[in-house]
């Protein structure tokens, strides 16, 4: 009995410190706010929408190239005798760049001479011909008119005249046609010695002294070297066909070169190809992309030049007359600023997001069941639902509710989302979490503000 008596007490005592256990645990999830808390809701962070210039912005990559620069190819083909320049060097329009050897050309000049004298000393035979035929014609002609000779022999002798006379336009033409071709070999003689067709630098230099090089004559010669004008260089970037269409001709731009990493330069597109650049064709991996030309218009590569003296004279800071040095191929970053919209209301780009208001018109009939089926029979196109209604919204935060506002927008740059109708400026906008705003918060829900870690722009 005594057994029995000690096992009812320990059980009373188990079940009071349980009960003990559960008191505690509640009233301390009602002290941090779990539970019971007037004040719960879903936590988010907010930030007010305001007046803000946003300039949109296509980005692309690329290189620096000169944008005049051009490929010296020979029009003859031989040996190269002589080379008078290196790379790098700068040349003046008709600098001498490169000598090929002229023998083969010479010999073919003396031929040509000596077959044009050939042809011309002809000709004077067939001059003389002409006169001997001529005066037998008018001889023969004043016969036959007398009836002293047949017909026969006055045909002969016409014959004989027309014949030289053609002989003799035979041998002009001959001679025109020996004269082109000593003119040619002179001029190939001529193109045996190479000079700058501009001014500028030798970017490139794929040839030595004694090398052979190939004409222009059949197909596209030897590439000898190339003449750059590097105090203008721009850009080639590679923009794709979703970005394309906003971009214009005279766009302003931002380039961030990789070779001066904290700077940037000016400048202006200048050309946009009609034609793409497809990779990848028939395949998930398609690319289409437009080429882009961007004139660098910051000065640039003006080393040891008057401009540059006179930028040093004049600028007080010393990074002021800073001049970059740009050279081909190096890898750059270009934002063109498509279009600009100033003081408009925007706010971050997270806020705006997107709900479907189709489960709104689905809510609202499961609401309207009990109503008059007569009335729903005769109203049956009013009340089809689409399965979906995506339309872009913001969360307004008021009296601590989150209120749903559809939305228009406009053009976005980096961080900011301009917003054409929907709210105003200085409403108290929801920005975060990324996960709430895509998928938890909906109109009604009682909200916390929380700007605690929100960073705010």
């Amino acid at each position: 009995m005594g057994k029995g008596k000690s096992s009812s007490n320990k059980t009373l005592i188990w079940i009071l410190g349980s009960l003990g256990v559960i008191i505690a645990v509640g009233l301390t999830l009602r002290f941090t706010g779990v539970i019971g808390n007037t004040q719960s809701g879903t936590e988010v962070e907010t930030t007010s929408a305001k007046l803000k210039t946003i300039t949109q912005l296509v980005s692309a990559s690329g290189k620096v190239q000169p944008e005049i620069e051009v490929i010296i190819r020979p029009d003859v083909s031989g040996e190269i005798i002589e080379l008078a320049v290196n790379e790098g060097d700068v040349v003046q329009q008709g600098d001498l760049l490169v000598r090929i050897k002229p023998d083969i050309y010479q010999a073919q000049i003396d031929n040509l001479n000596a077959a044009l004298l050939t042809q011309k000393a002809r000709m004077e035979q067939t001059k003389a011909a002409l006169i001997r035929a001529e005066a037998t014609y008018e001889r023969d002609k004043q016969l036959y008119d007398r009836d002293m000779i047949s017909e026969m022999e006055f045909i002969q002798s016409k014959s004989e005249y027309e014949s030289q006379k053609a002989s003799l336009k035979a041998s002009e033409y001959q001679i025109q046609s020996a004269e082109a071709q000593l003119r040619q070999a002179r001029e190939e003689l001529e193109q045996t010695v190479i000079r700058a067709p501009q001014a500028g630098t030798i970017t490139s230099l794929a040839i030595e002294k004694g090398e052979r090089v190939l004409g222009n004559s059949q197909m596209a010669g030897t590439e000898m070297m190339r003449v750059s004008v590097l105090d203008r260089m721009e850009v080639m970037v590679e923009v794709n066909e979703n970005d394309i269409v906003n971009v214009g001709m005279g766009d302003t731009t931002r380039i961030e070169v990789d070779a001066y990493p904290e700077r940037q330069f000016n400048g202006v597109v200048t050309e946009i190809a009609n034609s793409a650049q497809t990779t990848g064709s028939g395949t998930n991996e398609q690319v289409t992309n437009y080429e882009v030309k961007v004139r660098i218009v910051t000065p640039h590569n003006l080393e040891n030049s008057v401009e540059q003296m006179m930028l040093s004279q004049t600028s007080e800071n010393p990074s002021d007359s800073f001049v970059p040095n740009f050279r081909p191929g190096m890898s750059a970053t270009v934002d063109i600023e498509t279009q600009t919209a100033v003081n408009v209301v925007s706010v971050p780009i997270q806020a705006v997001t997107v709900r479907d208001f189709a489960k709104d018109k689905k809510e609202q009939s499961t609401d309207s069941d009990t109503a008059d089926i007569t009335l729903a029979s005769s109203q049956d196109e009013d009340m089809i639902i689409k399965d979906e209604d995506f339309r872009k919204v913001v969360f307004v935060v008021q009296d601590g509710e989150a209120v749903r506002k559809e939305v228009e927008t406009g053009i976005s740059d980096n961080t900011h989302i301009q917003i054409l109708s929907g709210i105003e400026a200085g409403a108290e906008v929801v920005t975060g979490s990324y996960r709430i705003l895509s998928n938890v918060l909906e109109k009604g829900d009682k909200v916390i503000v929380n700007n605690k870690t929100a960073i705010i722009n």
